[in-house]
């Protein structure tokens, strides 16, 4: 008797607790804004997925092409991707607040004022944010670089940073060095962008010779170097057209520079320079011509001169 006395006295508990105030309250605008809130991060983390699928999707297709750079479309393409999915989170954030706003019946008219003092509260901590969300819509919207771009970033008085961007956002930068290490730069940090593969780059090969060098040999073998690094299976690849020899770029004491350069492909000028300073190379040993830095290995020691 005592335990089915028990069982009804919890049952009754139970039972009006849910057709009390508390319980209608949970069963009607609770379950509401539970199900907004459920909904909202649904949605949310659907948009990253969609986001991050179309950035594979577009770098897939650059590894399956034969292209050995990324377009400018599609580094932009990757860029407004990342900015559109965070817009896109950040209005559905606020049309969920304005939802459950509704839901709990808070007249917005009221929150007015203290909309305004938190705004300015945080217009004075946060005009760093602002800045570099606005600096951040600039670089993309200019595209003054994307994803994969070769920069070098002047941060005034932070110096400066040089890397392959890995990733553009509204708020910050990120660059990865030759080194493999990685840099986040707020967008409202940088001053001056120099970007090393738009469209496309240039390799500057500076030949130095010794004084007493016969230019007009030299100038034969560099055009013949010339004419072959377009042939070239590795550089050739690397080339928009063919290198060409500027002349003497300098006169030094006992030095005498001479400069070749070539258009490459966007962020391919260091490689192409490295294979065409080889090239240069083999072609002016056959040649007999000595350049500086060989003719100072090959100089005795001063202790060993007779």
């Amino acid at each position: 008797m005592t335990t089915d006395f028990a069982a009804f006295s919890a049952a009754q508990t139970w039972h009006d607790f849910w057709h009390g105030q508390i319980g209608e309250w949970i069963l009607s605008r609770g379950l509401q804004i539970a199900l907004l809130m459920i909904g909202g991060l649904l949605a949310a983390r659907f948009i990253s997925w969609l986001a991050s699928r179309i950035s594979r999707r577009i770098d897939d297709d650059f590894r399956q092409s034969d292209a050995l750079v990324r377009s400018e479309s599609a580094k932009h393409r990757q860029a407004v991707a990342s900015v559109i999915s965070y817009v896109a989170i950040a209005l559905l954030g606020i049309m969920i607040f304005v939802q459950i706003t509704d839901i709990l019946e808070v007249p917005v008219g009221s929150l007015v004022a203290p909309a305004a003092v938190l705004g300015a509260a945080l217009g004075f901590g946060a005009q760093r944010v602002v800045q570099d969300m606005l600096s951040g819509f600039f670089i993309i919207t200019e595209r003054q670089y994307g994803l994969g771009d070769l920069v070098e970033l002047t941060m005034g008085t932070s110096g400066d940073a040089m890397g392959t961007v890995e990733e553009v956002t509204l708020r910050v930068t990120k660059l990865r060095t030759a080194d493999g290490e990685l840099y986040t730069i707020s967008n409202g940090q940088i001053f001056k962008t120099l970007n090393l593969s738009k469209e496309w780059a240039r390799a500057v090969v500076d030949i130095p010779l010794l004084p007493g060098t016969d230019l007009v040999a030299v100038h034969v073998v560099l055009e013949r170097v010339c004419e072959e690094a377009i042939d070239d299976p590795t550089l050739g690849a690397l080339l928009l057209d063919k290198p060409e020899l500027m002349g003497v770029e300098s006169i030094e004491v006992g030095t005498v520079n001479l400069r070749m350069v070539a258009r490459t492909l966007p962020g391919k000028q260091f490689e192409a320079g490295r294979r065409l300073r080889l090239l240069v190379v083999g072609a002016m040993n056959r040649a007999g011509i000595v350049t500086t830095v060989e003719s100072a290995v090959a100089a005795p020691a001063p202790g060993h001169l007779r």
